[in-house]
């Protein structure tokens, strides 16, 4: 089968590690776990974080990248991919808390490819009202959002919610989701485009990276990190909440312990989801309408054009890939 592999790693050209291969053997399932027939799948920063060797040791390479899938199950069955490969009895009930869990493509061969397998209780029915692009596009991204305001923040209609960096997958995610919820939201970008999308999205503003708020806020969604860090405490309301989820500029901000503790400001990380935030995600995208937002659609022997756009910064929304279709 093809598939797209991470052979070697790189901190300044990542994509020289990333090899199409059309001579991959098809995964069979181990006991309790499935194979999925993967209709389509999307980029993450994830990915490029394990082809530049952040948080990805070498010795686990090759390994097949991808950790966005949605496709049929063995029976027929239209599945999204949970992708956090985890015991919940292991996390008190929350399978992102298992010390030993994982992200699919990170200790198992991901998404990237014609078939992926894992295990059965990872496997979520597809409603018939969300496509295979659009479901692709939920499992690290959206739901990563959903954590971090409904589990984390726990935010509420009204509340004052700044994202940072709209554009991205995450904080595009966070913009509906938290504009569904009855959120005022604000989003920063350093692209004007960018803040015209948030703004489409349904942000009541959208200023340049670091500009000063119309007021202060209840929750900041931070994904960006040592860029925006100083900003995102500075647009805090005392006793506000930081969710942090990523942070794609550096992750060695200023801490201004001074203004966390006088201001009683609380800082809070969040990775990845549960299955059950996945299902209750599923619920909300139903009663509200809203959908992810897709940049463009790529044939898997294209997915290095797709990363390129992502390193570039050119991309709003999810960049949804293709595995081709089995033959007859």
């Amino acid at each position: 089968m093809l598939a797209a592999i991470a052979i070697s790693q790189s901190a300044t050209d990542p994509l020289s590690g990333l090899a199409l291969r059309d001579d991959v053997p098809e995964p069979a399932p181990k006991p309790g776990w499935c194979r999925v027939r993967v209709v389509a799948s999307s980029l993450n920063m994830h990915d490029l974080w394990t082809l530049r060797g952040v948080g990805h040791p070498p010795e686990r390479l090759p390994i097949v990248l991808g950790c966005d899938a949605a496709g049929y199950d063995e029976d027929g069955n239209e599945v999204i991919v949970h992708p956090v490969l985890g015991d919940p009895d292991a996390g008190r009930g929350d399978e992102t808390l298992d010390p030993n869990r994982a992200l699919l493509s990170e200790q198992h061969d991901g998404a990237f490819a014609e078939y992926v397998t894992v295990p059965t209780r990872n496997l979520v029915p597809k409603p018939a009202w969300l496509s295979f692009d659009e479901a692709a596009c939920l499992p690290v991204a959206w739901t990563t959002a959903y954590r971090m305001l409904f589990t984390q923040a726990r935010i509420t209609a009204g509340d004052r919610v700044l994202v940072q960096g709209a554009g991205g997958g995450v904080a595009s995610a966070a913009i509906k989701l938290a504009v569904a919820a009855g959120a005022v939201v604000y989003a920063t970008s350093r692209s004007a485009d960018k803040r015209a999308e948030a703004l489409n999205w349904g942000a009541r503003a959208a200023v340049p990276t670091g500009e000063r708020l119309p007021e202060k806020v209840d929750v900041v969604i931070e994904t960006v990190g040592e860029a925006t860090w100083s900003h995102s405490l500075k647009s805090l309301r005392p006793g506000g909440t930081v969710v942090i989820a990523g942070a794609t500029s550096g992750t060695n901000p200023p801490a201004d312990l001074g203004r966390v503790f006088y201001l009683q400001q609380r800082i809070l990380g969040s990775t990845g989801c549960t299955r059950a935030e996945l299902v209750a995600m599923l619920r909300l995208l139903e009663a509200t309408g809203v959908r992810p937002v897709i940049d463009r659609a790529l044939p898997l022997t294209d997915i290095h054009k797709g990363f390129q756009l992502m390193i570039d910064g050119g991309l709003t929304g999810k960049v949804v890939i293709h595995p081709p279709a089995p033959q007859q």
